[in-house]
């Protein structure tokens, strides 16, 4: 749409905003607003076309025009499950998904942008409504398998939520032949006669050729494969070390013990950290990230890809990088003994964790040691001779490392942090992919303390610019949805566990106090999912409306500019306002039109990120247990519905026992307890109870494994019902802050809430066995953190100036080229 149709279609949205606005032909519109001139109708007409595809507005069969929001109609995103029902996530931000049952489809597939009405009738509380207009179809190429017939074939899709097979004339199929992997196109799509037909544009390889099951889940994804020739070209063009002239207006960090702490087959280390005590006893914190802006400019050739794919993915076997190589594991990377760019947050923090005074800005640094987690541990934890005598002079550094770490995780607890405690394997493959193993991947304490550093960061850097007041890009997790939070307090009833209070203004120590409850206890795993399930995803978004899960109410992401572009954006922001110092009217203006579709575009690019990663685990994990057929092995109930039981092994690999195997006698799903219970017997099965089960079968196609119930250990435990014990948390002040601006009492792991990937994830410290069987809890004055808006300025706020001034301790910059020390901009400060 360019400018003069998007000046009337501004016009139009605001001429049918008014109150007297009913739903007008294009020939009253055009009367009411004045367009008499052919020129200004032909506009009219081309613009209201526009619109009416992009969903803006809405023509109804008499050929009337109208706001969508007006007429009970709302746009949004198809999701498809497998059994055919479909949810519609509404553009609007905080509205919940709308269910959309089989049968009001209307021939919308999975992916569609669709405009659906929102019915008065409902299950339960859930909204339900009807597709009545597809607006753009998601799906374009999708990948499958090609069964060949007389004269033509089919493709059966890998991805169960997209319904049908698309049929493949014989002139289309292009050299496939049956069992091939295959991309298809679709070139027509279902009819309600007939179903979707497609063209094979790529051959994949046989179904069963090694490699071929991943490389058919990247398609499915739409993952990226090669980078373009022109972002390539710009990578090749940035030198290998660091220039003279990129030292300029840089403070030099090189001198300072400065080490990067990740795992041993890490190649693009972008975070380094240093702590000190300082005389006054407070800590230094420093967390130096790879000043990866500096080299992927705004607009260039990688920059644009960078944004297309929105993150580094990790699959079983690969990685897929969002910038090239030659930058990620190259100059980008801070590797030890080498100078590197970066930007620093140097913190100083007192002994309960509050950030008193901090500082933000561009820096070259020289790791002194390039550490591993099991180098770290081994020095802190098991104290190895032969670690600590290699490291001798930095072992009292990570001591205080680890001593900063524990003061920031308590004080993280203390404000009511949701500890979520879930056990996270790899699956270990060959060359060839083939899975040898599936281990469970302990988090040590060098991961913890590095998580936390990264944390204090994050929040810092937030909380720095929501108080600027000036676009910016933020982390959010909005509070959970009201009725999921109803519904799985009716769940834990089962375990005896009593909520008091209301659901609708829940702070999240509320929910801490449950999973506290239940710790060491079999039902913990699966409350913990139930739980993690009644809760929003975190995403971007432009506002910094806090994060529920993290129960903090500033943070976003700066801590891996390699590998997620959001992150990348946090950097140039700060180039361009603290380090550039470009706070004008015009700059905020830019940025507060772009940081929109950003967000929405990282949000969506990091959900394909984590639906892969959790395909290709999925599908090895099955690969894993195909030879293991007869083979038995002992699990917990994870899940328990009217088809069956889901069993989880302790490697977290998980299989159905289908209500048809489980031959002892017949059983029925109580959907109220969420048990399994024997019609003769009255033999009860519920989640968290330990079973015996041996491999029945394994579906690779469906990612699916089948168990089968075998021996006694399928009898479950006696539940103990006492008088339950009541928690009363106290908690209802809002979030503070103490004179320094450190944040109050909302903070808590984003990766253990949300999925984030990040190195920012959360220790899983907890008290294990706190808590009776049956517990009580009161929330009645448990209450969420009121959420804060930000207002444009051209000027450093009085609220900023206020917190700059009190953290004054160093010049914002050194300049180590020794070159002009004049800064560009007219608002130059320090953090």
């Amino acid at each position: 749409m360019d400018e003069l149709m998007k000046d009337y279609a501004d016009k139009i949205l605001t001429f049918m905003t008014e109150a007297a606005y009913k739903p007008m032909t294009i020939q009253e519109i055009a009367e009411d607003m004045g367009f008499h001139e052919s020129g200004d109708f032909k506009i009219l007409v081309k613009t209201l076309v526009q619109m009416e595809q992009r969903g803006m507005v809405i023509r109804t069969r008499s050929d009337r025009y109208g706001l969508p929001e007006k007429m009970n109609l709302l746009k949004g995103r198809l999701t498809m499950n497998a059994k055919g029902y479909g949810f519609v996530a509404p553009e609007e931000t905080g509205m919940d998904d709308i269910f959309i049952p089989a049968h009001e489809l209307n021939l919308a597939m999975h992916g569609d942008t669709v405009m659906v009405r929102v019915s008065s009738v409902t299950s339960g509380q859930r909204r339900e409504g009807s597709i009545v207009r597809i607006i753009e179809r998601g799906l374009k190429e999708t990948v499958g398998t090609y069964i060949e017939n007389k004269g033509f074939g089919f493709v059966v899709l890998d991805d169960k939520k997209m319904g049908g097979d698309i049929f493949i004339p014989k002139e289309s199929k292009n050299g496939a032949v049956d069992g091939h992997k295959v991309v298809v196109k679709i070139v027509a799509y279902p009819d309600g006669i007939h179903s979707a037909e497609g063209e094979i544009v790529q051959i994949l390889g046989h179904k069963n050729d090694p490699g071929v099951d991943i490389l058919s889940i990247i398609y499915k994804h739409g993952l990226p494969g090669e980078f373009p020739e022109d972002a390539l070209a710009q990578a090749n063009k940035v030198k290998d070390q660091i220039q003279e002239k990129d030292l300029f207006k840089r403070r030099d960090l090189r001198g300072e013990t400065i080490v990067t702490i990740d795992g041993a087959d890490a190649k693009d280390l972008d975070d380094a950290v240093t702590v000190a005590v300082l005389p006054n006893g407070n800590y230094k914190l420093g967390v130096h990230i790879a000043d990866v802006s500096y080299y992927v400019t705004e607009n260039s050739p990688i920059d644009l890809e960078a944004y297309e794919r929105g993150t580094s993915v990790y699959l079983v076997d690969r990685v897929i990088p969002m910038i090239p190589h030659r930058l990620s594991n190259g100059i980008c990377s801070l590797n030890p003994n080498v100078d590197r760019l970066t930007l620093s947050c140097e913190m100083e923090i007192d002994s309960n964790g509050h950030v008193v005074s901090h500082e933000i800005f561009q820096s070259v640094i020289n790791t002194t040691a390039r550490m591993t987690y099991s180098a770290v541990n081994e020095i802190l934890v098991e104290e190895k001779e032969e670690t600590c005598a290699k490291y001798a002079e930095l072992v009292p550094f990570f001591k205080d490392m680890e001593k900063l770490a524990a003061i920031l995780r308590k004080k993280r607890f203390d404000r009511g942090a949701i500890d979520f405690d879930f056990k996270e394997s790899k699956v270990l493959v060959n060359e060839e992919g083939k899975p040898l193993d599936v281990v469970i991947r302990e988090r040590s304490v060098a991961e913890k303390l590095i998580e936390e550093f990264m944390l204090a960061a994050n929040e810092t850097v937030a909380e720095h610019f929501h108080w600027l007041e000036v676009p910016f890009i933020y982390r959010i997790h909005e509070d959970p949805n009201e009725e999921k939070l109803k519904r799985f307090f009716e769940f834990i009833l089962n375990f005896g566990l009593f909520v008091r209070g209301s659901a609708n203004d829940i702070h999240p120590r509320a929910l801490q106090e449950i999973l506290e409850g239940v710790a060491g206890k079999p039902e913990e795993m699966v409350i913990s999912k139930i739980m993690l399930r009644s809760m929003k995803q975190a995403k971007y978004d432009p506002e910094s409306l806090g994060h529920f899960g993290l129960s903090t109410e500033f943070y976003t992401h700066f801590t891996s500019p390699i590998r997620r572009y959001p992150d990348l954006i946090v950097h140039r922001l700060i180039r361009t306002y603290l380090i550039d110092g470009y706070l004008d009217e015009q700059t905020q203006a830019k940025w507060e039109a772009l940081l929109g579709d950003i967000a929405v575009q990282s949000s969506r690019m990091e959900r394909r990120s984590v639906d892969a990663e959790r395909e290709t685990d999925e599908l090895k994990k099955c690969e894993f247990m195909a030879d293991k057929i007869g083979e038995e092995y002992t699990g917990i109930v994870s899940s328990v519905t009217n088809w069956g039981m889901f069993i989880e092994l302790p490697n977290t690999i998980e299989g159905l026992v289908h209500v048809s195997n489980m031959f002892d006698d017949y059983y029925h799903f109580d959907e109220r307890q969420y048990c399994m219970i024997g019609e003769r017997t009255g033999k009860i099965y519920r989640i968290g109870d330990e079973v015996a089960v041996k491999v029945a079968q394994v579906n690779l196609d469906d990612r699916a494994i089948d168990f089968e119930l075998v021996g006694d250990a399928g009898t479950p435990r006696k539940r103990e019902r006492g008088p339950g014990k009541i928690f009363k948390i106290n908690n209802s002040k809002k979030l503070e802050r103490n004179s320094s601006g450190d944040r109050g009492t909302r903070k808590r792991s984003d990766e253990r809430t949300s999925g984030d990937s990040s190195r920012n994830k959360s220790d899983k410290s907890r008290s294990a066995g706190r808590g009776k069987s049956d517990l009580k809890l009161d929330l009645s004055s448990v209450k969420s953190g009121e959420k804060k808006t930000r207002k444009k300025r051209d000027t450093v706020p009085e609220k900023a100036n206020e917190i700059i001034s009190k953290r004054k301790s160093k010049p914002f910059y050194e300049d180590v080229s020794k070159k002009d020390k004049k800064t560009r901009g007219r608002n130059k400060f320090k953090g």
